[in-house]
């Protein structure tokens, strides 16, 4: 199973677009977005393309294939105009023998990890900065980064996940910036 994780895409369509060429390149079967779809919140700073109402489209056309999870800046409204689920704060997954606990990371995360077993994936967003390492506690913290206001220097980002090995990608290059070999 091909799975595309993204985060923090706070209203910026050039950003998703961007997402969407390596969408069509890379071909996955799931579509995984770990909050924050349309809004900025009051600590982001406003990009210069910020238009949420044109990234309403650009998720809705992939309605079938997302997943999704509710993060900080996401809110009701937002599900009005959305036509996939986006308030529950975790979802589940399983691919190729792996759970994957999917949250935005505001309630869950590495520091405040959700009650699963050791060897879970702990998928999440929030911090905008990518992670993909095992945890002294047998969670595996994978963070893709963010698609549009990446933070300490790190360029934008998503995640992968193909033959039980986890990625994190730059955006524009398509360059691995971590990768991790999941074992049994």
């Amino acid at each position: 199973m091909k799975i595309l994780f993204f985060s923090d895409v706070h209203g910026s369509p050039e950003s998703l677009k961007r997402l969407w060429k390596r969408k069509e390149t890379l071909s996955p079967d799931q579509l995984v977005l770990l909050g924050d779809a349309l809004y900025h919140g009051p600590r982001n700073p406003l990009r210069p393309d910020y238009a949420p109402p044109e990234v309403v489209p650009l998720l809705n056309s992939e309605k079938e294939r997302i997943i999704a999870v509710r993060g900080n800046c996401d809110s009701e409204v937002d599900q009005m105009l959305l036509e996939f689920p986006i308030m529950a704060d975790y979802s589940t997954l399983y691919a190729e023998g792996w759970k994957f606990f999917l949250t935005h990371g505001h309630l869950w995360n590495p520091a405040s990890p959700p009650p699963v077993a050791p060897g879970t994936v702990l998928a999440y967003g929030h911090t905008h900065l990518p992670q993909l390492e095992t945890l002294e506690n047998g969670l595996i913290a994978f963070n893709p980064g963010s698609i549009s206001l990446p933070k300490g220097g790190n360029p934008a980002s998503f995640g992968w996940f193909e033959d039980g090995i986890l990625r994190v990608l730059e955006l524009e290059s398509g360059k691995e910036m971590a990768v991790l070999e999941l074992h049994a």
